[in-house]
């Protein structure tokens, strides 16, 4: 699991333009930056992407998602978070409510600065790609809902715009 911010500024990428022809990407104006986080969590079992939108990540934001996922998406059986350690998954009140759960929980902490260990990184740079990546949206709930989108395609096993994550192993 991991969370990931979008902005409405738009991410840059290499993309084609004809030959003379410079492709422009109107930017925001200063001073007009707007976020929105996702909370994810990607399961093996099912290879289902499951989230949540917030306006803020902190403690609070993320022990939500933890009580979305055991409640509303794996009411039953154990869960395995495989978390990196960000301030806010370690803070008293997460390892408190943490605890409370461990008959439900494993909780797997990856070793610092390595996202690369994380599999839903790799999914976040995809959606990113996909939902925002050179593409100027009128409001930031349009980018989330470009995001949220492209992320219930990722939950179509016949949608060409999933990312396969046995392939990445």
């Amino acid at each position: 699991m991991d969370e990931v911010s979008l902005d409405l500024d738009p991410p840059l990428h290499a993309c084609w333009m004809k030959q003379g022809q410079q492709k422009i990407v109107p930017a925001l104006q200063p001073g007009t930056k707007q976020h929105r986080h996702i909370f994810g969590a990607y399961s093996w079992k099912t290879d289902r992407l499951s989230w949540r939108c917030a306006d803020w990540k902190n403690s609070q934001t993320f022990l939500e998602f933890v009580e979305h996922l055991l409640v509303t998406c794996y009411p039953t059986g154990r869960i395995i978070l495989v978390m990196d350690n960000v301030s806010y998954h370690k803070s008293a009140a997460v390892l408190a409510a943490l605890s409370l759960f461990e008959h439900r929980l494993l909780v797997i902490w990856l070793p610092p600065y390595c996202p690369e260990l994380n599999l839903i990184e790799r999914y976040w740079k995809h959606l990113k790609e996909l939902a925002c990546a050179n593409k100027l949206h009128d409001s930031i709930d349009d980018v989330v809902a470009s995001a949220e989108y492209m992320m219930r395609q990722q939950n179509d096993p016949a949608s060409a715009f999933r990312l396969a994550f046995s392939k990445l192993l």
